[in-house]
């Protein structure tokens, strides 16, 4: 069962909710970063950024303490609000492409540590300790973690009951997104999303695996501190988005390699015959369209890679996985690189079915070779996290991707 609840969020004021709330800091250029802490007093860039006025470099704890401040700035001015009354927040997003509906609330960590909340990632232990430092400084979470479950008719009916109502906020932003939060408050209503979240068997991480893991840290850490610790603080929950899985979009991402260890064109092409059939198909793109299908483009031509399965041995969920099978055939065995998270020649792009951009990187010269792949379903994530196995890095490239400092949640 997973346990789910409500809670009551730090949000900024209705008036203010279109300049506050932003992208993740990474999903900016430095021009449009600097344009938007110019040009902005309220985005939130202006906390996770506070040492963007001194035009100097900070240390990281000094930076974390003023990421603090700042938050404890916008509050003091109600730019943002902490709710009286404990809530869940349905959140929807619209794009051209997409639509997608979910609940923001307080989950918990016990799930997480007890298997009940599933991961399909591996974690780096330095960037988890980073950030549960990060977290213990500021005090809050700006950011649900993105979690999936098997649709449920329950909490869809209760979305579409509460969605008739009219929105708490309701607003557009730059990137042609519509964006739209409702409060659920009534307690009747509230007590069916928790039993109706307490009848799903397991809720699945998409994304934010080093944030949760973090959180994990951080709780572990406030209980040995507090001598009263009764696993009902805040701190032992972390907020999350959480939605049905028929509207989690999976795209894949593209890999390239800075060279080909030393080999000619004719003897790389030799290796990969090994393990693939092989096709030139020239200036024509190639896109993959079946598992274990790959598109490589490599000296000016697209080929067809498609795996050879009697010269491959499938051995549980993760050797299936087409990321998985080109490590094993291609990128370890032919072209030398076994550690996939530290290796400045390999690099990835998460521009969906963008085979142009392969193209481009290479002719460029920036890479010498570059492979597209078929997106990992839903079905493989599940089956990779209730094997407690993990996904090589960079491959699945979740949609939707969340704003930052629409809801907080303390602790």
């Amino acid at each position: 069962m997973a346990i789910v609840n409500p809670f009551k969020a730090v949000r900024p004021s209705r008036d203010k909710v279109a300049l506050v709330s932003s992208k993740s800091y990474e999903a900016y250029t430095h021009a449009e970063l600097g344009a938007k802490l110019d040009f902005n007093p309220y985005s939130f860039l202006h906390i996770v950024n506070p040492d963007y006025k001194f035009l100097q470099e900070v240390s990281t704890e000094r930076r974390f303490q003023l990421v603090h401040n700042r938050y404890l700035d916008f509050k003091k001015n109600n730019i943002f609000i902490k709710d009286k009354i404990a809530a869940f927040y349905i959140y929807e997003r619209i794009d051209a492409q997409h639509s997608f509906c979910g609940i923001i609330g307080a989950t918990s960590i016990a799930d997480y540590l007890n298997g009940d909340i599933k991961k399909h990632e591996g974690t780096i232990h330095k960037r988890e300790r980073l950030f549960q430092k990060y977290l213990k400084i500021i005090g809050f979470n700006a950011e649900p973690i993105l979690l999936t479950f098997k649709d449920d008719e329950t909490i869809a009916a209760i979305i579409n009951q509460e969605k008739e109502k009219r929105p708490e906020y309701e607003f557009s932003t730059t990137d042609k997104k519509s964006h739209k939060l409702w409060l659920v408050t009534d307690e009747s209503i509230t007590k069916k999303i928790i039993k109706a979240f307490a009848k799903i068997e397991a809720l699945y991480i998409a994304d934010g695996h080093h944030r949760t893991a973090s959180s994990a840290l951080l709780a572990a850490d406030l209980a040995s501190e507090n001598e009263n610790h009764t696993g009902d603080e805040e701190y032992n929950f972390f907020m999350s988005y959480l939605i049905p899985e028929s509207q989690l979009d999976i795209a894949e991402f593209n890999r390239f390699v800075k060279d080909l260890n030393g080999l000619t064109i004719a003897e790389f092409l030799e290796k990969l015959s090994v393990s693939f059939t092989i096709e030139n198909h020239k200036q024509q793109v190639y896109f993959p369209d079946k598992k274990h299908h790959f598109s490589m483009y490599l000296d000016g031509d697209f080929y067809s890679l498609h795996l050879k399965e009697s010269m491959y041995k499938f051995t549980d969920a993760l050797s299936t996985l087409d990321a998985e099978i080109l490590y094993r055939t291609v990128l370890y065995p032919i072209l030398g690189i076994r550690d996939l998270t530290n290796n400045d020649r390999i690099g990835h792009s998460d521009n969906k079915k963008d085979i142009v951009s392969i193209k481009t990187k290479v002719d460029l010269g920036l890479y010498t070779v570059g492979f597209s792949l078929n997106p990992v379903t839903i079905g493989e994530m599940k089956e990779i996290a209730d094997a407690n196995l993990k996904m090589p890095p960079k491959t699945t490239y979740i949609q939707p991707k969340l704003r930052s400092g629409l809801t907080m949640y303390e602790f």
